[in-house]
């Protein structure tokens, strides 16, 4: 909490930019020490810098504005009006996306660590008779985004970061039939088709990097304030998905009935791991190690256990206003996941 109070006298102007970005340092390190007595051998840093997964891509990268959304977007009692981000001119990148988090961590991680980075398909909002001003078509802006997005993976690679995940929640459009019908009814129809989102995350993916790096793109199907905005399984997107991609690794949303059966996992090829997002960030009730035992063996029925792996379906705040759970509940679940990884994989 102390962390969110300075922000929030930063956003007042009664905090320096020099002062928050002390006691985002100070949060950090005590978040790392957690970390390591939890038992994790991958550390993050929260994200405690960002105000959204989206991290600094909006300060980083001029010509996205924030405009209405659709005032009826999210599902299960969700925010009702929170503004998106379209392009409105063409874009230009003057800073980059992650330096501050990945040299902080270069400088005070007690092991690997990860950081993540948006898709390029997040930033494809197409304002007719704004965005096609400065670009002729969704296809165009999403190869410039690849290339923005690629140049910052290849960045953090050459400073030593082990491990870099694209977050993807965006392909929902692609598996939720209500949400896609509610884009085309309300004219802001993506007009990207599968095949383009692919490529895009692939050319991020596929950035030159060390051996021993990782790669990963995580899927969910939305994560704000313990709401949720799509539902269904992998099924219409799993075969082009799991044998295009290039990532490493697969965190996929299992939670709950809305992200389906494993059955899709039948597509994974060999040398591919699926981080079974089967522990909720959305609210206190924990889960059994029992139901987490016996929900592995099941998808293990399509995936061998080999290429298996477990951590809790999303973050426990894709937005800084963070999700209905507390933060003993959070450690207690990530203490859950450790003990149960080292349970079934040793």
């Amino acid at each position: 909490m102390w962390l969110l109070r300075a922000r929030a006298a930063r956003a007042a102007g009664t905090l320096t930019a020099q002062a928050l970005r002390q006691v985002e340092d100070e949060a950090i390190q005590h978040l790392l020490e957690q970390q390591r007595a939890c038992g994790l051998d991958i550390f993050t840093d929260g994200e405690f810098r960002r105000a959204s997964f989206l991290g600094d891509f909006t300060t980083a990268v001029e010509g996205l504005e924030h405009v209405p959304a659709n005032a009826d977007f999210f599902a299960a009692g969700g925010p009702s009006a929170r503004p998106t981000l379209a392009v409105t001119r063409r874009l230009r990148q003057r800073a980059r996306l992650a330096r501050v988090e990945s040299s902080s961590l270069n400088q005070h991680v007690p092991g690997s660590f990860k950081i993540t980075l948006p898709t390029p398909f997040q930033f494809t909002n197409f304002v007719p008779g704004v965005t096609d001003r400065v670009y002729a078509s969704r296809q165009e802006l999403l190869a410039e985004l690849a290339s923005i997005v690629a140049s910052e993976v290849s960045a953090l690679f050459a400073e030593g970061v082990h491990y870099v995940q694209i977050d993807a929640p965006r392909y929902s459009y692609f598996i939720d039939p209500r949400l896609a019908n509610r884009f085309k009814t309300g004219g802001v129809d993506p007009g990207l088709t599968l095949d383009q989102v692919l490529a895009a995350d692939n050319a991020v993916l596929s950035a030159p990097r060390p051996n021993g790096t990782i790669t990963a793109l995580h899927l969910c199907r939305g994560n704000a304030r313990s709401t949720w905005y799509a539902e269904g399984g992998y099924d219409a997107i799993a075969e082009q998905l799991f044998s295009q991609v290039n990532a490493d690794r697969f965190l996929l949303e299992y939670d709950d009935e809305r992200s389906g059966s494993f059955e899709p996992l039948r597509f994974v090829p060999s040398g591919k791991i699926v981080v079974l997002g089967l522990v909720t960030t959305k609210s206190d009730a924990m889960e059994s190690q029992a139901e987490l035992l016996r929900r592995i063996d099941a998808a293990a029925r399509y995936v061998p256990l080999k290429q298996l792996a477990l951590s809790p379906q999303c973050g426990f705040a894709s937005l800084v206003e963070g999700n209905q759970i507390s933060p003993d509940t959070q450690w207690r679940k990530l203490e859950l996941v450790v003990d149960t990884a080292r349970r079934v994989w040793g």
